[in-house]
């Protein structure tokens, strides 16, 4: 089955996220990311694109951008490919390193493109790598900041609508951009990971030291347990199976 078509914007204005294949780790140090980021700024001279955010991930990468002189796609794939050339070549590898085709969706409303930009400065957040968007190294924040004039981001869109003062505009963008949301744009879908040690731990909080001493319980204690580990998040049925011994048709049961 032939894939479908993107969707043009109306305004050019597209929510883009690469990601490894097999959501496998596309930056492994800080070189990585430069290298990465200088590639984008290369080909923004190159194809004529406005970017208005970032946020590099381990794994995955989001960028808002809005087209100009070439479709957004041509400008990942000469980004995509350059990048990946050089990180092939550092680390003595071959092959894709990229999911072959990147998501994107439309940034068709100014109140949504707000969210976006917020959304992708809140991405390391989310994910547990800093406790404030501020903290965050490799986002656009900086830039907004005026701790950074790297002029990579096209950041006068977003404070001109904000207002004409940029002093003013800044802090509105503070004030904005720190507001902890539950907003779901273009997203990977990665789930979180819990530790076995800390399904462990957990465990010998609710007075179980080994898995035979919760295999013994009778059945209603033994379900208050599972239904207490089965709460802490990230964890999977197969490995409480795996850490408890008990049966994952069991766990699965447990309501």
């Amino acid at each position: 089955m032939s894939r479908k078509s993107r969707k043009i914007s109306s305004n050019g204005i597209y929510h883009i996220m690469l990601r490894g294949i097999n959501r496998q780790t596309i930056f492994e140090d800080d070189e990585d990311r430069l290298r990465f980021l200088t590639t984008v700024k290369r080909f923004k001279e190159v194809s004529q694109f406005n970017i208005y955010s970032y946020c590099l991930m381990d794994n995955h990468i989001h960028l808002l951008l809005r087209e100009i002189d070439e479709p957004v796609s041509k400008a990942i794939q000469r980004i995509s490919a350059s990048y990946v050339y050089w990180y092939n070549q550092k680390y003595e590898r071959c092959g894709h390193l990229f999911q072959e085709r990147f998501k994107s969706e439309n940034v068709e409303t100014m109140p949504y493109f707000f969210r976006v930009v917020r959304y992708i400065h809140h991405n390391p957040v989310k994910a547990g790598l800093a406790n404030n968007v501020f903290e965050c190294k490799w986002t656009s924040i900086a830039e907004y900041l005026g701790q950074s004039q790297d002029g990579l981001v096209d950041i006068d869109l977003v404070l001109d609508l904000l207002s004409p003062n940029k002093s003013k505009a800044i802090q509105l963008f503070i004030d904005y951009i720190q507001i902890s949301t539950d907003d779901h744009c273009l997203d990977d879908n990665v789930k979180v990971r819990i530790l076995d040690s800390e399904v462990r731990s957990h465990l010998m909080k609710l007075g179980i030291t080994t898995s035979s001493e919760l295999q013994q319980l009778n059945m209603e204690k033994r379900n208050q347990i599972i239904l207490e580990l089965k709460k802490m998040h990230g964890v999977s049925v197969r490995q409480l199976s795996r850490i408890t011994g008990i049966s994952k048709s069991v766990i699965d049961r447990v309501r």
